[in-house]
């Protein structure tokens, strides 16, 4: 019987080793790669197998909460494992939603306990983690059975269309299928409403401009659009919203 594959997740060298000694002590598993952050592990996830993924909740770049998030978007999500030094709060919600965690420092007996009994993040109990979840740096595009990160930072902007949203960065468009209020909640200091239909990144406003609009609901009238950094596109901004353009 072939052995499962672990991929072990933490921003620190020595708990990787620490992990992977205890693995092998174990036996019946393998240790098919190393990650120090949320963002490589999804990466080697995508490339190779992995039945199982030990992944640490605090670490640079993106944490462990954000990364099970983004893998249960996967067609074959692998099954989690948390590890946690502290946090009482993480540790409380895991035994209630019955997720599966390690306290550090891990003893032998409960790692293989808890490797035998391993599942996939299901959609409650993913429901249930977002209270521990730092504010994610990344949005989650599905593209062709896989799971493209977009970095928060690089988005210029967020329009709703039909049930999708597009995510408008300076090199390309993504489909996104979230809730534009939903996103506006989660980012409040970094978008900002122009219309019911379009968030802004305030860091790429350069400005606003009065112009005829040629189609659309507003076609024919004169409207006020914002004008972004990087790219000649523009975005109506709504009657609604136009003490936008006197506070800015």
């Amino acid at each position: 019987m072939a052995s499962l594959r672990l991929l072990i997740v933490d921003d620190e060298p020595l708990a990787r080793q620490r992990l992977r000694d205890l693995v092998g002590d174990i036996g019946g598993y393998e240790v098919a790669g190393e990650a120090a952050n949320g963002v490589e592990a999804l990466s080697l996830v995508q490339q190779q197998a992995v039945d199982i993924v030990l992944v640490d909740i605090r670490m640079p770049v993106m944490d462990g909460i954000e990364l099970a998030q983004h893998l249960r978007g996967l067609a074959t999500p692998p099954k989690l494992i948390f590890t946690t030094a502290y946090d009482h709060y993480a540790v409380q919600a895991f035994e209630l939603n019955a997720i599966d965690y390690l306290l550090k420092p891990i003893r032998s007996e409960r790692l293989a306990t808890a490797l035998a009994k391993a599942q996939p993040l299901q959609a409650a109990q993913s429901q249930a983690l977002q209270p521990l979840q730092q504010t994610r740096d990344h949005l989650s595009i599905h593209e062709r059975g896989k799971v493209l990160l977009v970095p928060i930072a690089e988005v210029l902007y967020l329009r709703a269309e039909l049930k999708y949203v597009t995510v408008r960065t300076r090199e390309k468009s993504y489909l996104l299928e979230d809730s534009l209020t939903q996103l506006e909640q989660a980012y409040p200091d970094l978008f900002v409403r122009i219309h019911r239909n379009a968030l802004v990144a305030r860091a790429a406003i350069s400005g606003f401009e009065k112009q005829r609009m040629a189609e659309g609901e507003e076609a024919g009238e004169a409207a006020w659009v914002v004008l972004l950094k990087g790219i000649p596109e523009t975005l109506v901004v709504s009657r609604r919203h136009q003490h936008l353009i006197k506070a800015t």
